[in-house]
């Protein structure tokens, strides 16, 4: 079942994630904490996205519903802030002024036209062979990205040929609910 969050939940998977870096750079482990709310504990795939002064800083998930949600974001949390290889690892000085935005993802589903893409709504996941690469849906829109232009930057992702989506890779699309820590006050 894929239902949205209200802002209370909302609100606690940011603070989640912000609580869980914090953890993590002062003990160097993951936090250990239960959620008692139900959709909180169903499976779904997320990701969480960090920026510093407005640039991308870290960004990693599960596209796929593999741990309750709030097991996910604690796990993506510290990845995208310490873990992420485009990046070096947050430090604690710059932790304070990070912001925090969650991507809460439905189950991404194989397409067989590219008609089927609503850019600003569907993200993307492009694969090939052993290469794959997935752009959230907000990306095209901070970019202004055309569908052509977003696709182009899915197989660039996954390590393809910009082109790899006209030559038989495979494309699924997903949907997210984004909220971030200036969204959901």
């Amino acid at each position: 079942m894929e239902r949205d969050l209200d802002k209370d939940k909302q609100r606690f998977l940011l603070k989640l994630a912000r609580d869980s870096i914090k953890y993590y750079l002062e003990k160097g482990k993951h936090i250990d904490v239960e959620a008692e709310e139900g959709v909180l504990k169903e499976k779904r795939g997320a990701f969480v996205t960090i920026k510093h002064n407005h640039q991308l800083r870290g960004c990693i998930g599960y596209p796929t519903p593999s741990y309750p949600l709030y097991k996910t974001i604690i796990e993506a949390s510290v990845m995208a802030a310490a873990k992420d290889p485009r990046f070096l690892p947050v430090g604690k000085e710059e932790f304070p002024d990070i912001d925090i935005e969650i991507s809460v993802l439905s189950v991404p589903k194989r397409i067989k036209d590219i008609s089927e893409i609503e850019v600003g709504k569907h993200g993307i996941i492009i694969s090939k062979g052993f290469h794959s690469g997935l752009l959230l849906p907000q990306v095209p829109m901070e970019y202004g990205w055309d569908l052509e232009t977003y696709l182009r930057h899915g197989c660039l992702k996954a390590g393809l040929e910009e082109d790899a989506w006209k030559k038989g890779a495979e494309i699924e699309i997903f949907t997210a609910q984004v909220f971030s820590e200036g969204s959901s006050q």
